[in-house]
Order: C-alpha cells, then structure tokens, then sequence
C-alpha cells in the first residue's frame, strides 16, 4: 500500500477518533455533568458566583480581580493564535505554491492548521467579551429577593458561557498538534490523535473521590437553600450545568 493510500485512511480515522470522544464528552457533560472536570468546574463557578454576589461590597474587588486573571489568560491564548495563525499565513506566502495546482497537500494541511488557529482565536475573543460583561454585572445592585436570585443565576451563565468558549479554544490548540504532525506523514497523525484523545479522557473525566469531596466541600456545614440568606444553591446530581 502506497503511502498516499495509507494517508488516505489513517487521516479520516485520526479526525474520527478526535471528533468521537468530544461527541461521548459532550453527551457526559449533558446527562452527567459531575462526571466531567468541565462540569464540575461549572457547578464551582455557579457557587463562587452565589458566593461573591451575596456581599457584593465586601467581595466585589475580589471578584473583579478573578475575572481579570480569567481575562488576561484568554488574552494570552487568542494573542498566541493569531500569531502563529499569521505566521503560517507569512510561510505559505514565501514558499509560493504552482498555479497549476493551487491546492497541494501542503498547501491544505497549511489551510487546516490556520483555520484552527482562527477557531482558537475567535473562542478566546468569545471568552475575553463574556468575562468583562460578568466583571460589570458581579457588582450591580440588584432589588428585591427575587430579583436577586434570577440575576445570580443569569450572571452564573455567563461565567459558564466564557469558561465554555475558553475551552472551545482550548481544544483547538489541542486539535493543532496532530495536525502539525500530519507534515511529517499520516502515521504520526493518528498516532497523535489517539495519544491525545487518551490524554483528554483522562484530564476530563473525574473519579467518584473528588465527585465526593466535591459534594460536600458545598454541602457540610452550609445553609439550606431554603434559606433567604443563605448564598448557596447546592445542585442535584443530575443537574444539567
């Protein structure tokens, strides 16, 4: 079998392998959020919330610091992506490609890492404007009991919908490494594919001890949701973050 032939397979099943572990960590995060470091970290960034908005005076300067340092790591990563997205675009233009056949090989895999630069980039962008709409609101006076709880709950997702975006475009860097590899030929590729999705199940997925430890790092010692005062809402199990 030609190697033309075997890139011809291996590369659709490297991208298969990819795209079928963040279908399943999708559907997990769906119907069993807890299960996953993403929602988990969710559920805490729903807390923290609750937590700092329920004495905005008291920790609006803490808040606000917090989002920054979330702001300034979006700001590295979207500044990383587009530069080395333009740098690729400089290389391409400097080797030149035939006219005759404008799309070589190359030249795709070239196409293929760009847009997943621009993918990074446009993701962190996302992050960045999310996080500073949350830096406004985290510290807005709110009226009435009512009011107060929809507006901590409005500004949670918020917060979850940047961290989201920020691992949108976390995931594109991470799809970039075998896609580099892919230069050097399909083997190392798939090789990378498989080595990465591996790598992302086992940071992703969360073992029944710290599921525990984290149920009741916000559930001992702390009020009812019931209530008034109380700044916490602890989630069921099967809540959909």
């Amino acid at each position: 079998m030609e190697m033309k032939e075997v890139e011809y397979v291996l590369v659709p099943l490297g991208l298969l392998v990819f795209v079928l572990y963040h279908v399943w960590l999708l559907y997990t995060i769906h119907r069993n959020p807890l299960r996953t470091v993403i929602g988990l970290n969710a559920h805490s960034r729903h807390q923290w919330v609750l937590c700092m908005m329920s004495d905005p005076l008291k920790n609006g300067v803490l808040a606000v610091q917090t989002l920054r340092n979330n702001i300034m790591a979006s700001t590295l990563l979207g500044t990383t992506a587009v530069t080395l997205s333009s740098l690729i675009g400089i290389f391409a233009t400097s080797t030149g490609t035939s006219t005759s056949e404008p799309y070589t090989a190359t030249s795709i895999k070239q196409i293929c890492i760009t847009v997943c630069f621009l993918i990074a980039f446009l993701c962190n962008v996302q992050s960045i404007r999310y996080y500073a709409h949350v830096s406004f609101l985290i510290t807005a006076p709110t009226l009435g009991l009512g009011d107060q709880r929809e507006h901590m709950e409005y500004i949670a997702n918020i917060l979850n919908r940047g961290s989201h975006s920020w691992s949108l475009g976390l995931r594109a860097f991470y799809l970039s490494f075998p896609l580099f590899l892919w230069i050097y030929g399909p083997i190392p590729m798939f090789a990378c594919c498989c080595f990465t999705s591996i790598s992302l199940y086992l940071l992703d997925t969360t073992a029944k001890v710290t599921r525990d430890l984290h149920t009741d790092s916000f559930t001992k010692d702390t009020p009812t949701p019931q209530d008034p005062h109380s700044p916490y809402y602890p989630l069921p199990a099967d809540h959909h973050v």
